[in-house]
């Protein structure tokens, strides 16, 4: 695809105190065998350097623009403010995170998806996440799914094709309808909005590793990894989305899937003595997805759980050790323990 017949491509980032990795971020999209974009940096209040660094890139490229907010915001919010400043010219947008980076071809790759078949609104690829590739894609060859398909497997057990923010391109006139385009009072809004919009558009994937998520201490990944909040969000989209993508008895059987599956893991939490922290935002989310926090369930998960160490070590611990790698010694220890009382 020559320049001449590019679609101009909206590139947003949004910035805090990010001067250790917002280079690497802009050189990749200096990087991009697809020319016609433009990228705009939309710094929080940066208290390091991350903002000089900007700068210095504005001068070498007339195609960035660095937007300095008056105001601190919190992370979603900003990321909404960035998206306010895409050209109304564009026909796509994608947001990289400036503690991310994305291959020399993603751009070229995404666009020709959406370009060749024009139902599809978001298009996702193969990402790295740290050293790993963390999501599954389409069937391959299939690049392109309905909307309403994609987001029936993913709620019947498929699995997860979206990856993260930074995964992402989505078309402009989608990310205009919406104010906010995100929902700056979900954690997993890059999910969810995907969702949202699949009701109404399909959904396109490259076959091809397109993006770089980093890992860090202190992140929101690293937040919701500790909160396990994506069990949270997954309760929450089924509650809001479900009803649009599921029969009656569909629903009712993931939600009561869903529900089980939360309270042995909130059983398992309550046993490890998680925070207060922790339980407030468990508590606030399902009173939010409309099954408040059952005490009685909570406690008979926990006798499950219990009573499964108890008369089953063997299974426990292989269903113990199936948890995240973080989860997975804690709990193994638990068990041991437990099985040394009872004997």
């Amino acid at each position: 695809m020559t320049l001449a017949i590019q679609p101009l491509v909206s590139i947003v980032t949004p910035m805090y105190n990010e001067a250790d990795y917002i280079s690497e971020c802009i050189d990749s999209i200096l990087s991009q065998t697809y020319q016609n974009w433009e990228y705009i940096i939309v710094d929080n209040r940066s208290t390091d350097e991350s903002a000089a660094i900007a700068r210095r890139f504005v001068q070498r490229d007339h195609r960035i623009r660095l937007v300095e907010n008056r105001a601190f915001l919190r992370a979603v919010a900003n990321y909404n403010l960035s998206l306010s400043h895409i050209s109304a010219a564009s026909k796509y947008c994608k947001v990289v995170l400036a503690d991310d980076w994305i291959f020399p071809e993603c751009l070229e790759r995404m666009v020709a998806i959406p370009e060749a078949n024009r139902s599809v609104g978001i298009v996702g690829a193969y990402g790295l996440d740290g050293s790993n590739v963390l999501w599954s894609g389409l069937p391959y060859p299939s690049t392109v799914i309905s909307g309403k398909q994609a987001c029936r497997r993913l709620f019947l057990g498929g699995p997860y094709v979206f990856g993260t923010a930074t995964a992402l391109l989505y078309r402009a006139d989608l990310v205009r309808s919406r104010t906010p385009f995100y929902n700056e009072d979900n954690i997993h809004s890059d999910k969810e909005v995907c969702i949202d919009l699949l009701r109404h558009c399909d959904f396109g994937f490259v076959h091809q590793v397109l993006t770089f998520t980093r890992v860090r201490p202190h992140s929101l990944l690293m937040m919701s990894r500790s909160l396990n909040s994506i069990m949270a969000g997954e309760l929450h989209d089924l509650v809001k989305y479900g009803p649009d993508f599921l029969t009656g008895s569909e629903l009712d059987a993931c939600l009561r899937r869903s529900l089980r599956e939360y309270y042995i893991y909130l059983a398992g939490s309550l046993l490890r003595g998680r925070d207060e922290t922790f339980w407030a935002y468990h508590t606030r989310t399902l009173r939010e997805a409309g099954v408040p926090l059952s005490r009685v369930r909570l406690a008979r998960a926990v006798l499950a759980r219990l009573f499964g160490v108890v008369t089953n070590p063997k299974s426990a611990l292989e269903i113990l050790l199936r948890a995240r790698p973080d989860e997975s010694q804690t709990l193994a220890r638990e068990v041991g323990e437990q099985w040394r009382e009872s004997h």
